[in-house]
């Protein structure tokens, strides 16, 4: 059986990979209660009341365990998945996985070094039902050849729950790195493509004059041999929206077309996770709700099987890639 346990719990999608890692049969052996966000502690203490607190130095240390999973403050993250790596340890790590050219380059190092996984999830992907059947549909050809998609990733702000950091750039990546990487990962996902090159990006501070160093919006434009990309992220949901954001994407294939409301259906269905096909045979809504999330199922049997199932290294570090390259070259809009 898996063991894992948690290390840096300053963002609530750590929830995912231990709800994931349960279901995919691993066993939770803890978490380092140490965060910048106690209220995340909190839960953690109410949702898994009998997994222990237990002190970092202790978790890396413990040969017992497979996994560490990650969710610290994003310019921190690539350190501890270097350190449990070096200790024997396979890394599950939210997105962003690396803010830096230079924490990338130290992870490939590790990676080489220790042949240990490093492995990020890219909960918009991974534990979005709707993603995961179009990934299965554009396998199957239902819109023939994929030749673009259109990502956007609108966030509410929730200022009362954010902590210092979270309006600090060199802390938590920039817009791009920080939430473009999930649209990022699915341009490379969707179209098939090894590698890719940035084209233009964009980020802006339009809202927040009083936080002049912050990015509320941000742009990329994505290209490979096979396909292309825009990527638009922003921290402008309107209250009204009884969710924190409403994520789409559109895929466009050579024979139809995919649409994915993937937190809400503005236009009244219930739920989250829909689906709309268009091609030359049908035009539909799927509901998605009951669709298998497999990354987490994959990536336990990687670490087994020393595989590469869930998604390859070299998909993990060109996405970090593209996206910090994005960020780096990134012009200035707005206000700023």
């Amino acid at each position: 059986m898996l063991r894992f346990a948690v290390v840096g719990i300053d963002h609530g999608h750590t929830f995912d990979h231990v709800k994931g890692l349960l279901a995919a049969g691993g066993e939770f052996v803890g978490y380092c209660p140490q965060t910048t966000v106690p209220a995340i502690r909190e839960m953690f203490e109410k949702t898994y009341p009998d997994a222990p607190q237990i002190d970092r130095e202790k978790i890396f240390a413990d040969p017992s365990i497979d996994v560490i999973c990650i969710a610290a403050i994003p310019r921190d993250r690539a350190g501890l998945a270097i350190r449990a790596m070096k200790a024997g340890k396979d890394v599950m790590t939210d997105k962003p996985g690396v803010t830096t050219f230079a924490q990338l380059d130290e992870v490939k190092r590790t990676v080489a070094e220790t042949g240990k996984i490093f492995s990020i999830c890219f909960s918009e992907r991974h534990c979005v039902r709707s993603a995961v059947k179009a990934g299965k549909l554009v396998k199957e050809g239902a819109i023939g050849k994929v030749i673009q998609t259109l990502g956007m990733g609108p966030h509410r702000l929730q200022l009362p729950t954010r902590p210092d950091w979270f309006f600090d750039p060199e802390a938590f990546g920039g817009i791009i790195v920080d939430i473009a990487s999930h649209q990022v990962d699915q341009f490379l996902f969707y179209t098939g493509s090894t590698t890719g090159e940035v084209v233009a990006s964009s980020v802006g501070n339009f809202g927040m004059p009083e936080k002049p160093d912050f990015q509320d919006f941000g742009e990329v434009l994505l290209r490979s041999d096979k396909a292309s990309g825009y990527v638009r992220v922003d921290w402008f949901t309107p209250e009204a929206l009884p969710t924190w954001g409403d994520g789409r994407l559109t895929i466009l294939g050579t024979e139809g077309y995919i649409e994915l409301r993937k937190y809400i259906d503005i236009a009244g269905r219930p739920g989250k996770d829909h689906l709309f096909l268009v091609n030359g045979k049908e035009m539909t809504h799927i509901d998605c709700s009951g669709e298998k999330l497999d990354y987490f199922d994959a990536f336990a049997a990687d670490v087994r099987d020393r595989s590469e199932t869930a998604m390859t290294q070299n998909h993990v570090y060109e996405v970090c890639r593209l996206s910090i390259e994005a960020q780096t070259k990134a012009a200035t809009l707005g206000g700023r």
